[in-house]
């Protein structure tokens, strides 16, 4: 039957990795999954799993003895990571014969972390990637197998980045490196720490617009943002988040964040030493919309002033 392989991982991108290995014929003998979450329908790579037979564990920590004992009764040759938030001991890690790979959306040792293709965006790069490494205890910060290089194209949104590029490149490069250690040539080459970044959750507060910094950096903020956790800013006191948008003249004279027009292509407004166009928004109670629209229903004029978004106080003392 050829090399034992346990999938580890959630959500689309866990499935379709488990979905390209058993459609190649690999022996996959077992599936972890995240835990359920209360109010929030069952995870696609465990319902999957289950159509194609297979067992599903959902372990709520792996410190617990009885989790390395799990891991151990499927007597894996490996372990393929796609998307695992939760923290693996050592002991877990080494458990199968020839190791674990884990995937991870970013160029390491740049932008380890959660959010890592948010934080490449927002920073105004034009390259990011990915990486299979063999994890260790620390975060993001083991030995890369390979690594794939995608460009960011200038108005690309953290959506465009990873469904079009990182999500499709990511499984097949999961795949090249199961290969890899089948044939025993998978190389591992020790990051260089010296060069690591590390950024946290790209949250609210990250998404949180200011109007008077430079126009390049709020638009790099709501490309970062879109479609999660959507950029947002104030109008006469209620939160609006911002979608789809783009880059518009430079040279504004108008103040931060001054509606300067309203019209079929959406809603101008001056950011820093230019403005943005917002194309598709979201009002507190309401749904994702053509800015056009959502004008048109407030009746957004000319000389409004969208307020910045609030940080939140615990933010602003640890920056302060």
């Amino acid at each position: 039957m050829g090399m034992r392989i346990v999938v580890h991982g959630q959500e689309a991108f866990g499935k379709a990795v488990l979905e390209a290995l058993l459609a190649r014929g690999e022996n996959v003998v077992g599936v972890f999954c995240a835990p359920d979450k209360a109010g929030r329908p069952e995870d696609p790579m465990k319902l999957f799993a289950l159509e194609k037979g297979l067992t599903v564990h959902q372990p709520k920590s792996w410190r617990a003895p009885e989790a390395l004992a799990l891991m151990q009764s499927f007597e894996p040759d490996l372990c393929v990571m796609a998307y695992v938030t939760l923290w693996v001991p050592q002991a877990v890690i080494d458990a199968p014969k020839l190791g674990t790979i884990q995937y991870h959306p970013s160029l390491l040792p740049l932008h380890r972390g959660p959010s890592s293709i948010n934080w490449a965006i927002a920073a105004g790069r034009t390259e990011t990637g990915l990486t299979i490494f063999e994890p260790d205890e620390g975060l993001d910060e083991g030995p890369v197998i390979l690594q794939k290089r995608v460009d960011i194209g200038p108005d690309e949104t953290l959506g465009d980045v990873y469904f079009k590029k990182l999500f499709p490149k990511g499984v097949a490069a999961m795949v090249e490196a199961v290969d890899l250690v089948k044939a025993g040539k998978a190389t591992k080459t020790a990051q260089d720490h010296s060069l690591a970044t590390y950024e946290s959750w790209f949250d609210r507060d990250a998404a949180a617009i200011d109007w008077s910094r430079p126009m390049a950096q709020t638009y790099n903020t709501i490309r970062a943002a879109n479609p999660q956790p959507g950029a947002w800013a104030l109008l006469g006191g209620a939160e609006v988040q911002f979608f789809d948008a783009a880059l518009g003249p430079a040279g504004s004279s108008g103040a931060p964040g001054e509606v300067l027009a309203v019209d079929a292509d959406g809603i101008l407004v001056a950011a820093g030493e230019g403005s943005i166009r917002l194309k598709r928004v979201r009002p507190a109670k309401g749904a994702k919309q053509l800015a056009s629209e959502f004008a048109a229903a407030v009746d957004l004029k000319i000389g409004a002033r969208f307020d910045n978004a609030p940080r939140s106080p615990a933010k602003v003392a640890k920056s302060a």
